[in-house]
């Protein structure tokens, strides 16, 4: 492996047959990341304890005991198109994952924007998780010091905040510029604190259903996992988009696909099992708390809108009594280990966009110490860092609305990396029944929502009322910011283009389609 900045190393990864796939190595340390440990960075990029207490509350106004049909909906995509992700990665085993596999697919100029969307989408989620962590850090404080409020108030002070929110990115960079292991180490305390504290929680919340204390205990039924009983075609959709942000996160599992021992298979099934397991945690908290609490508007009913921002804290107490602190804390090492983990797709991309010279080289140094991304991943700090120091300061309404067009970033580079999929196996389809599934039909059906749902949002957002209800000439600020982001995109794969044009002329990067593997009759 090689060990000095910015260099391609000379051995080329091969696909199927042993034929070279065009791609290379990039000086990452390989072979340090296992199984177990590619899932917990997983599961801690998505974030289940910060995304659930946030999206339950507005899920059960939307369909009121029919969160877990929700979520399982929503989960039928995300899966189809890991499967799509998990076959690439068995072709071409490369830390670029979209920009690589679309570029291959489809040439060089789609292949740079859906690399774009990742990075975009990625950093845009950075800057919310370390204000997020400033948040629940002030609102632990205050609970375990029982001032009610007047210490979770200093998070809302811009300055206290933004100063909070650069030491969580600083500790964050710190974490990600050193080796994997370090990573791994870190989040194996932090995903495993958080994994148990939510089956505790939601296990003491069936206990409180069981002995008749529980809020508006309400008994499971089996229409609350019924995706017909929800009635409402449009409720369906917002459990699709609703799916978008609470299963984000599994595919930083490729691209650590390099440092992986078994490139070939082990990222593929890390992020399969990452999702399966985010999907058990989600419904066995939805069900739980569901049952708890019941989906009245007043009180502790998760249809109160009081609530609905953080429902986690306000149950807490009534469930865990003097543990609930222990939520709070579980909810905060969430955004926290996620904020770190997160650092590792976005790094990796711009790490394979320069080594193949679709960026400026400089973003292809890998660090000669820890064989990390390392000018890659302090670029993706301050930018994510500048960016949320800035909204903080202008507007929280923009601050918000852009991560609300994180949606669209998501469907648009993920629905990319389907069809990508599709299109790069297409002399395989029919091999065999296994290819005609994986290869073909699940990344096509899971690409076919996602292209809807990111048009739909699109639609939406032009909507003045969408998001914070913020509108620039009567356009939704969400779809305005959408449309920037990805016009940035353009703008800059333009300018790359003319100052680095062997990358898009397909000299760095080819278009490759396997051919099948049948044998000729006769």
């Amino acid at each position: 492996m090689s060990d000095h900045l910015g260099a391609a190393a000379p051995l080329a990864p091969t696909g199927q047959k042993g034929e070279p796939t065009g791609l290379s190595t990039k000086g990452l340390s390989a072979g340090t990341v296992g199984l177990i440990g590619a899932v917990v960075i997983g599961i801690s990029c998505i974030a289940p304890a910060y995304t659930l207490t946030a999206a339950l509350g507005p899920t059960v106004s939307e369909v009121g005991f029919q969160v877990p049909a929700i979520i399982i909906v929503g989960f039928i995509p995300m899966l189809l198109v890991a499967f799509g992700y998990r076959e690439l990665n068995r072709a071409m085993p490369d830390s670029g994952t979209s920009f690589t596999w679309a570029t291959r697919a489809f040439g060089p100029w789609v292949g740079w924007l859906a690399g774009w969307g990742l990075i975009a989408a990625t950093i845009l989620v950075l800057s919310n998780l370390a204000g997020i962590a400033v948040e629940f850090l002030f609102l632990l404080i205050d609970q375990i010091a029982g001032s009610p409020g007047t210490i979770a108030e200093l998070a809302f002070n811009p300055f206290i905040n933004v100063a909070v929110c650069l030491l969580f990115m600083l500790g964050a960079t710190l974490v990600s510029y050193r080796d994997m292991q370090t990573t791994q180490k870190l989040q194996y305390v932090l995903v495993t604190f958080q994994v148990l504290v939510l089956v505790i929680f939601s296990v003491a919340a069936f206990v409180h259903v069981a002995q008749g204390t529980a809020f508006d205990a309400s008994p499971v039924e089996l229409s609350w996992f019924n995706p017909f009983a929800v009635g409402d075609f449009a409720a369906v959709v917002a459990g699709l988009s609703l799916s978008i942000f609470i299963f984000w996160g599994w595919d930083v599992t490729l691209t650590m696909n390099e440092e992986t021992k078994n490139p070939e298979k082990t990222p593929g099934r890390a992020a399969t099992l990452t999702v399966l397991i985010i999907f058990a945690l989600y419904l066995l908290i939805s069900v739980s708390l569901l049952a708890f609490a019941g989906t009245g508007v007043e009180g502790l009913g998760l249809g109160n809108e009081d609530i609905q921002s953080n429902v986690f804290f306000y149950l807490s107490g009534p469930i865990l009594g003097p543990f609930a602190f222990l939520v709070s804390l579980a909810v905060l090492t969430s955004s926290a280990s996620s904020l770190q983990s997160t650092f590792v797709s976005p790094a990796r991309t711009l790490l394979a966009m320069g080594h193949y010279g679709a960026l400026p080289p400089r973003f292809a140094e890998v660090s000669p110490r820890f064989f990390t991304p390392g000018f890659a991943t302090i670029v993706s700090a301050i930018v994510a860092s500048v960016f949320y120091a800035v909204m903080r300061f202008i507007s929280e309404d923009v601050l918000w609305d852009t991560i609300t067009t994180l949606g669209m970033m998501i469907c648009f580079y993920y629905g990319i990396t389907a069809f990508a999929c599709v299109w790069y196996f297409r002399k395989q389809w029919f091999d065999s029944t296994r290819s005609l599934f994986f290869t073909f039909l699940f990344p096509l059906i899971g690409g076919v929502i996602l292209l809807f749902l990111f048009g739909k949002t699109l639609i939406d957002s032009m909507d003045p009322d969408y998001g914070s209800g913020s509108n620039i000439g009567g356009l939704g600020l969400v779809f305005i910011l959408g449309v920037v982001v990805i016009g940035v995109g353009i703008v800059i794969m333009i300018w790359q283009a003319i100052k680095r044009p062997a990358f898009f002329r397909g000299e760095t990067i080819s278009l490759d389609a396997p051919a099948s593997l049948r044998r000729p009759r006769g």
